[in-house]
């Protein structure tokens, strides 16, 4: 399978020292599945993973239906967002995008029990907001530490936040995709929001489990942690977990805060199902 793997960056000034984000994004079906229910998309504010399921219950409309939902909330956005709570701004998105799922079902009743995790990064230059339902991750590479800013809404890390099972346990538990929360066409979900301290030189990985299952933490933090571009830690990231197995559709966004003269603004880019399926 070939991937698709794009470029965009975003530029915004402020009162201090002005910070942009230069980012890549790719996906892939990987090795095991027929078709990609992730989706994906970049633009100069805006990164978002979104990993579909149910399968015949239509994961990539879900997944693709939660994108739009996101990037519409982006477009209507003033250019300055300064005066805006970006978690609220995050929060309504996911609303809209449970909401969407909801009266798809309606409508397709074949479609009813689709759904889809989602993180998101909105970025005003000075702030970065996070929202996360379900156990797609972001990861943060800071002074060569990966840190994983998401928590699983999964079974088994409910089983580790407990103390039933151990961190390695979690990894080959039979039960590890299962989720507690995800955004889904059955009631509103709630997503975990945060604000995220910003520092030149960061780098974010946005990415879907297909990542997550197939490769150790000390093999993604080699990828982040290498002085190159992020579209070569993405065509990496990709390269790796298809060698694993690719058990997994296969997405990732890598961001880096940069200097925003170091930036160069291009349109949102949309990658899986999100680039594939017409929403109706």
């Amino acid at each position: 399978m070939v991937s698709a793997r794009t470029a965009s960056g975003g530029e915004i000034h402020t009162g201090h020292m002005a910070l942009g984000l230069r980012s890549a994004i790719g996906s892939d079906v990987g090795r095991r599945r027929t078709a990609n229910e992730d989706s994906g998309a970049a633009g100069d504010r805006l990164l978002v993973v979104a990993d579909g399921m149910g399968g015949h219950a239509h994961g990539e409309l879900a997944s693709a239906l939660t994108v739009a939902a996101m990037l519409e909330m982006d477009e209507r956005l003033p250019a300055d967002t300064s005066e805006l709570d970006l978690l609220a701004e995050l929060t309504a998105a996911v609303d809209d995008a449970s909401a969407k799922l909801a009266a798809h079902a309606q409508q397709e009743p074949d479609t009813q029990g689709m759904g889809t995790t989602v993180v998101a990064l909105l970025f005003d230059g000075e702030r970065l907001a996070l929202a996360h339902v379900g156990d797609s991750r972001i990861y943060l590479c800071r002074g060569g530490t990966l840190t994983q800013i998401t928590h699983d809404h999964t079974m088994v890390q409910q089983l580790v936040d407990e103390g039933q099972i151990t961190p390695e346990e979690a990894l080959v538990h039979p039960r590890r995709s299962v989720l507690m929360r995800a955004l889904s066409t059955d009631h509103p979900v709630e997503a975990d929001l945060a604000f995220l301290d910003l520092q030149p030189g960061d780098r974010y990985l946005l990415c879907s489990d297909g990542v997550t299952a197939v490769l150790p933490d000390q093999a993604i933090l080699d990828l982040m942690a290498a002085p190159t571009g992020p579209e070569v830690v993405v065509e990496k990231l990709i390269t790796f977990a298809n060698e694993g197995g690719g058990p997994d559709n296969i997405t990732a966004v890598v961001a880096d805060v940069v200097d925003a003269a170091d930036v160069v603004s291009q349109p949102v880019r949309l990658v899986g199902a999100a680039a594939e399926v017409q929403i109706p």
